[in-house]
């Protein structure tokens, strides 16, 4: 019994010194707050890691303390409108290392570190470098890859990187569809034309919702005009090189063997020549995001 008791007064004793550590920690970093701090000036305080070693079962609650501290460290700073935020990213560290399911420092505090200054740190890269932190914790999660692709899309402007975010968290059980139309459109940003038509086919062929399906279907059509088109230019610019001048209908192409008939459209409508020598569809309303790809390119006329 004198041995139990023993423990329990020990264990309380060191849980106490534990807060009283931690307080004192917290006092230090407002105090360091005030003196505008760089990031070596809290190179002294705890890691997470060790914390939570002492924390004797409690680290769930330092957790929400910590976080608690890094929204008003955040708030304290946006409101006086701060150019740099250098605590952010340690507290954040430390809130999740002594609790690596906390979703929301992950997801809200990516979103703290990502904005550029004074909404935010700035600190797109360390804003990944959370989220990457959460998806290893959390692996079954998705939304915290939509998390991670949206700081490469919005902040970072890595349109392959927001791709391979959306990408493999539609993958994920339970990930809503629309993850695999955001990993669609970011390889059409990345001017990934091939991957972007195959993303918008698979969309395509597994969506449910008409809406989708249709929205798709769309997307798929377009960049496959986008492709003809810049194909089918190619082949008059061909022609007028070799003859000076340009055709005035697709039969002088087909006679002299660069094309093998009528040329159409995804949807079975011929293209039109124009005069220029630009190609047009035939009706455009079919293709509604007809030329975002072209845009990007250089075209012959």
């Amino acid at each position: 019994m004198m041995e139990s008791r023993k423990h329990t007064v020990l264990a309380s004793f060191l849980l106490v010194a534990l807060f009283a550590g931690s307080v004192l920690a917290l006092r230090k970093i407002q105090s360091l707050r005030g003196n505008q701090a760089t990031l070596e000036d809290v190179l002294y305080l705890p890691s997470g890691k060790t914390i939570k070693l002492m924390s004797l079962g409690y680290s769930g609650l330092l957790a929400d303390i910590y976080w608690t501290r890094a929204v008003q460290y955040f708030g304290a700073a946006h409101l006086r409108r701060a150019d740099h935020y250098d605590l952010l990213y340690p507290l954040l560290d430390i809130t999740t290392d002594l609790d690596p399911k906390l979703i929301v420092a992950y997801e809200y505090g990516s979103i703290f570190l990502s904005q550029n200054p004074p909404e935010g740190a700035g600190q797109p890269d360390k804003a990944v470098e959370l989220v990457q932190k959460g998806i290893r914790e959390n692996p079954a999660y998705w939304r915290l890859y939509f998390t991670l692709g949206f700081i490469h899309f919005q902040d970072r402007h890595d349109y392959r990187a927001a791709q391979e975010a959306f990408e493999r968290g539609s993958q994920i059980p339970g990930a809503l569809p629309w993850m695999k139309v955001m990993a669609a459109r970011m390889a059409e940003k990345a001017e990934d034309i091939t991957t972007a038509m195959a993303l918008w086919n698979g969309v395509y062929e597994n969506a449910v919702d008409k809406d989708v399906k249709k929205t798709a279907l769309s997307h798929l059509r377009s960049l496959q005009a986008d492709v003809g088109i810049m194909e089918l230019e190619r082949r008059v610019q061909f022609y007028h090189d070799r003859t000076g001048s340009l055709p005035t209908d697709w039969a002088e192409l087909i006679r002299v063997g660069l094309l093998r008939g009528i040329p159409l459209d995804p949807t079975g409508d011929p293209y039109k020549l124009l005069p220029s020598g630009k190609v047009e569809v035939t009706d455009a309303n079919k293709y509604p995001y007809l030329g975002e790809w072209l845009q990007k390119h250089p075209r012959p006329f």
